[in-house]
């Protein structure tokens, strides 16, 4: 397995972890549950793809792998 794959489950884990705090239900109108789950997932991948991004870029650039 790459180095990133398992940096991209590291992230996921911690991501998934971070965004549990929030309760998104008092953001989304009422019987609006299907389009809060698909905005939490969008969400959650961005963020996912972002930081896992960012820390390989600043491994690569710095030269530390």
């Amino acid at each position: 397995m790459s180095v990133k794959v398992i940096l991209y489950i590291l992230v996921s884990i911690l991501v998934i972890w971070t965004l549990d705090c929030i309760n998104i239900n008092k953001i989304f109108k009422k019987n609006k549950v299907l389009q809060a789950r698909v905005f939490y997932l969008l969400l959650a991948l961005s963020f996912i793809y972002l930081i896992t991004n960012f820390i390989w870029d600043f491994f690569l650039s710095s030269k530390i792998i």
